[in-house]
């Protein structure tokens, strides 16, 4: 009997990436909701914005974007590799140990256990059990990388193992905590002052950098070519891109406390970094998008192929919004503007969302036995109202986020303050309206998909399908 890859574990993550992603949009459409018509936030404690937006946070990243990175690793790697998953006990037990942790998380963000971290803010208890799935996770990964047949490594596995790696020391730094008890969920963080915020921010900033790009252009790299039915455009690039990448992010954090307690040399460090890493960002872009060279008829017909090549598009804009936003007199204008929360969603969204969208549209009928999912039309219509939602949120924040730092600085000839706050906050109210339209456009095309999803995997000759392992070449 033919030995096949272990796909149970692939099916059950990309399941949940649907469930998780409806589930993490709706909050945030919530909170958006919440932010344009205040009255939204009712009297009960753990129904509003500040309760909320932590879990919107933890739920799209770490539920919908973690799942996508574990179903598509788990299959990317086998398939690379020609071996079945390393220890399959403990891949089941990655994936409902990660589960366990999205249900954990929430329940306990709403009722207001958090370490106010922003993207760590999980108390101890459940930042043990996290250390505990990643390193399983880590193992279940570098395990299968070490009992390959191929000869190489393929340059998507060094993607997902530097992403891995880095997401674990990353964790284990910024959880640092000291319990004010063994029974209770309160804990002190390791760190206090300014050291306190550059280990949030060297935590935060390569928390985006490798898990929400490094883990997701591991996807890029397996599945646009796979997609395309082309090479890379450049193996070579995109080995100069992995290693220029994973040098320069690790610095780049002391960018998000310009104008801080923060020694001027870090804030600087930081900002040079970030400009720095515009290169390799846009190197690897570059190879997403040339791998089409030959094949760009395709973008017609094939929908999951847009979906794939926009978010490519998204991740190059986004990069390099990034690194001029580090630059000091423009962050002077832009922090703790809506122009950040436009930055951001244009990555979210626009980059993580949809290659992670595209990836499952190109596996799930796999994984079921299927030639493609029940309908390509859906797919199509997804597509676009997925890109209508990301540019109307994205374009609200944008002219928000400006208007706010115009208004903030604007003075009058005496050096008095043009605008009161208060005048800022009633500008900024159709942005705040049309974003969370924006966001809501999006979620419907998430249903969309779950639609799309359920139809496939519960038609009549649909059946969970594990493909045969290839023989090893002689």
């Amino acid at each position: 009997m033919q030995d096949t890859y272990n796909y149970t574990v692939v099916r059950q993550f990309s399941i949940m990436t649907v469930v998780w992603g409806i589930v993490g949009m709706l909050v945030g459409v919530i909170i958006a909701a919440q932010l344009a018509w205040p009255a939204l936030n009712f009297d009960v404690p753990w129904l509003t914005f500040s309760r909320l937006r932590p879990l919107h946070t933890n739920a799209v990243i770490f539920a919908f974007g973690g799942s996508a990175l574990f179903a598509t690793s788990y299959y990317v790697v086998q398939r690379t590799c020609h071996v079945k998953l390393f220890a399959p006990a403990l891949a089941a037990f990655t994936f409902w140990g990660w589960t366990l942790i999205i249900v954990l998380a929430a329940i306990t963000l709403p009722l207001g256990y958090t370490t106010s971290k922003e993207y760590a803010e999980l108390e101890w208890p459940i930042d043990i059990l996290i250390t505990v799935v990643w390193v399983s996770y880590a193992i279940v990964f570098f395990g299968t990388l070490i009992k390959r047949k191929t000869p190489h490594i393929y340059v998507a596995n060094w993607f997902f193992g530097a992403f891995i790696v880095t997401v674990a020391v990353l964790h284990l730094g910024n959880s640092a905590a000291l319990p004010v008890s063994m029974t209770g969920m309160k804990s002190y963080s390791a760190y206090a002052g300014v050291q306190d915020a550059m280990i949030q921010w060297w935590y935060g900033h390569n928390a985006v950098g490798f898990f929400l790009t490094a883990g997701f252009l591991g996807m890029m790299y397996y599945f646009m070519p796979k997609q395309a039915n082309r090479p890379v455009y450049s193996y070579r690039l995109s080995v100069v891109h992995f290693w220029a990448l994973a040098f320069t992010y690790i610095w780049a954090g002391p960018h998000h406390l310009h104008y801080t307690a923060l020694p001027d040399w870090t804030q600087s460090l930081g900002m040079i970094m970030s400009l720095i890493l515009l290169a390799p960002s846009w190197g690897g872009m570059i190879n997403g998008i040339m791998t089409l060279s030959g094949a760009w008829e395709k973008l017609r017909t094939d929908p999951i192929l847009k979906f794939l090549v926009v978010s490519i598009s998204f991740y190059g804009m986004s990069t390099f919004e990034g690194p001029m936003m580090s630059i000091k007199t423009v962050n002077a204008l832009s922090h703790y503007t809506d122009w950040t929360i436009g930055h951001v969603h244009s990555g979210a969204l626009g980059w993580v969302a949809m290659i992670s969208i595209g990836a499952m549209y190109y596996l799930i009928p796999r994984l079921f036995g299927k030639k493609e999912m029940y309908s390509v039309k859906l797919i199509e219509t997804h597509f676009w109202i997925s890109t209508l939602g990301v540019v109307l949120y994205i374009a609200a924040m944008w002219i928000s986020g400006i208007m706010q730092g115009l208004m903030w600085r604007a003075t009058n000839a005496d050096g008095t303050l043009t605008y009161s706050f208060i005048e800022s906050v009633q500008a900024m109210h159709p942005f705040y309206v049309t974003r969370t339209i924006g966001g809501l456009v999006f979620l419907i095309g998430m249903f969309l998909m779950a639609y799309n999803v359920w139809k496939t995997i519960t038609a009549s000759d649909a059946k969970a399908v594990d493909a045969v392992i290839p023989a090893p070449a002689h």
